[in-house]
């Protein structure tokens, strides 16, 4: 550290840390625009129920396309945001983007064993017969699908380089995902890559057969509407996820929460302050579920879909901080380097705020 400014270099990658403008300790009255998806576990923090130390906050309910184009190539119009992890992380590692960091808060996280669908008339019965078939894809480098092929290839010895891909002009869960960012985008070289044709989404190419099957976050409109032809790979995809977890002990990350860098850079205080108030809102989220999660989700069996995820994962099945996620978020991190999409290894030091490195939750 050296004169009004210190500055943190981590693999030949620098961003400013401190300035002779911080203010060290929070005061009341700081604006802050967050961005996020309305989820149970972020409750608290949209209704007022949990604040964030020193803010007033203004809480947006956004779609994650729109909200990592803010970040990436749009008006950066909110301090702190959810972004998409996988986007985040080729940004940084391809682009050299520095305007955040990352927040060990995990707003999402989804077991992606659900999430490849299939026509039934071609043969596909288990994993290892997606080999030399057309798979559609709506936006190839999402963090969905990174972690699909990792899964794909590490589980099940499928390799990204068996398949041809297609990748859709449309994307059908657009309304709910918005519109795919361009870090969403990235296409390997050395892989059977063509492009769907104009004005047709990954699902009508599975209803037509143009393709053999899809790997998509959503549900596809053509599972939704019980085409004939169309099912999962994994039937039981709660099993297979449950086996996948009790073996790797990963627990996939899709979302993380980022904070601008120039506000953090302000006040330093500001980084622990969002993970503590996230924290506390997931805390609360925890306690409704063990009094009430049974009578308010609208699901005959959703008390014992909690007590066997506890007896799986443990009271703090979806754990916030570095700690709890090292081994999730460096698979991510291997997964994208070997598919040829981030051009180089990242490490957590370099993503995440060096002040939220070692915090962990209160029990």
């Amino acid at each position: 550290v050296a004169g009004a400014a210190g500055v943190l270099a981590v693999s030949g990658v620098s961003r400013i840390l401190a300035s002779s403008n911080q203010q060290t300790e929070p005061r009341p009255g700081l604006a802050l625009n967050i961005a996020g998806y309305k989820l149970d576990r972020v409750e608290a923090l949209i209704d007022g129920r949990v604040q964030i130390e020193g803010c007033d906050t203004r809480f947006e309910v956004a779609a994650i396309g729109d909200m990592n184009t803010d970040v990436f190539s749009g008006p950066q119009s909110r301090e702190v945001t959810e972004i998409g992890l996988h986007p985040f992380m080729l940004a940084f590692a391809n682009e050299g983007f520095q305007d955040y960091w990352l927040l060990p808060v995990f707003p999402l996280r989804v077991f992606r064993h659900r999430s490849i669908f299939i026509r039934t008339d071609r043969g596909i019965e288990k994993p290892e017969d997606l080999r030399g078939k057309r798979i559609a894809t709506a936006g190839f480098s999402s963090t969905s699908l990174t972690w699909l092929r990792g899964i794909m290839q590490h589980e099940y010895g499928v390799k990204p380089e068996d398949i041809q891909w297609v990748v859709s002009a449309k994307d059908s869960s657009a309304k709910a995902s918005g519109k795919v960012s361009q870090q969403e985008s990235v296409v390997p070289k050395g892989l059977s890559v063509t492009q769907g044709p104009e004005g047709r989404d990954e699902s009508d190419l599975l209803e037509s057969g143009d393709v053999d099957a899809l790997f998509h976050a959503a549900e596809p409109r053509a599972y939704l509407q019980g085409h004939p032809k169309v099912a999962r790979l994994f039937g039981d995809y709660r099993g297979a996820e449950r086996a996948y977890y009790a073996k790797t002990g990963i627990f996939p990350i899709m979302h993380a929460v980022a904070i601008r860098n120039d506000v953090a850079t302000a006040h330093p205080w500001l980084p622990k302050a969002v993970f503590s108030a996230y924290s506390k809102a997931k805390k609360l989220m925890y306690g409704e579920l063990t009094k009430l999660g049974w009578a308010t989700i609208s699901l005959p069996w959703a008390g014992h879909e909690i007590e066997e995820t506890r007896k799986l994962m443990g009271e703090n099945f979806w754990p916030y901080g570095i700690e709890r996620n090292r081994k999730p978020l460096e698979a991510l991190f291997q997964y994208s380097h070997e598919q040829r999409l981030a051009s180089r290894k990242l490490a957590i030091e370099e993503l995440f705020h060096p002040s939220t490195l070692e915090l962990q939750e209160n029990a």
